[in-house]
C-alpha cells in the first residue's frame, strides 16, 4: 500500500510541474506584452504593442509611430504582442488539458510551435530596436519577462510531449 501512495505522490507531482510552468509562462507573456515596458527613455515607456509617454505628471498611452521608426520594426513589433498572446492561450489549454489528467500532444506542439514563433519575432523586434536613434534608451522589465515566458514554456511542454501514450 505504502508503495502504491509512493508512486501516486510521484505521478502528481510529475503532472503538476509542466501545469505549473505552463501557468507561469502564460502569467509572464502575458506581463511582457501587455503592460511590459521593453525600454525606457526618459519618461516614455515602449513595448511591442506601443508606449506610454508622461509630461507634466500626465501620461497617454500612444503608438510606436512617434519613435520615427520605419512599418517593418512596428509590425514586429505588434507580432511580437500577438505572438506572446497566441503562446499565453495555447500554453493555457495544455495547462487545463494536464490537469484534467490528459496528455495533450497536440497542444503541446501547437505551444512550442507558438513559442518558437514568438522568439523568432521577439528576437526581430528586440534587434531591430533603434538603439542608436536612443542611446538613452535602457532595457526595462518586459525584455526578462519574455525571456522567462519563453523558456518555462518550452519546460512546460517538454514532459507532456515525451509522456508516455498511456
Amino acid at each position: 500500500m505504502v508503495a502504491a501512495c509512493g508512486t501516486r505522490d510521484r505521478l502528481v507531482t510529475r503532472r503538476w510541474i509542466p501545469i505549473m510552468f505552463a501557468l507561469l509562462s502564460a502569467i509572464a507573456f502575458a506581463m511582457s506584452v501587455q503592460g511590459g515596458r521593453w525600454w525606457s527613455i526618459d519618461d516614455a515607456e515602449i513595448g511591442p504593442f506601443g508606449g506610454r509617454q508622461c509630461f507634466d505628471h500626465q501620461c497617454r498611452p500612444t503608438n510606436l509611430a512617434w519613435l520615427g521608426e520605419h512599418e517593418r520594426w512596428m509590425r514586429t513589433g505588434m507580432a511580437t504582442w500577438a505572438a506572446g498572446l497566441i503562446a499565453l492561450t495555447v500554453l493555457v489549454v495544455v495547462a487545463g488539458a494536464v490537469a484534467a489528467k490528459r496528455t495533450p500532444r497536440l497542444a503541446a506542439k501547437m505551444a512550442l510551435v507558438s513559442i518558437v514563433t514568438a522568439a523568432i519575432v521577439g528576437g526581430l523586434f528586440y534587434f531591430q530596436f533603434p538603439s542608436a536613434q536612443f542611446p538613452s534608451a535602457e532595457p526595462g522589465r518586459g525584455i526578462l519577462l519574455y525571456v522567462a515566458a519563453l523558456v518555462l514554456g518550452v519546460a512546460a511542454t517538454i514532459p507532456v510531449l515525451r509522456a508516455s501514450r498511456s
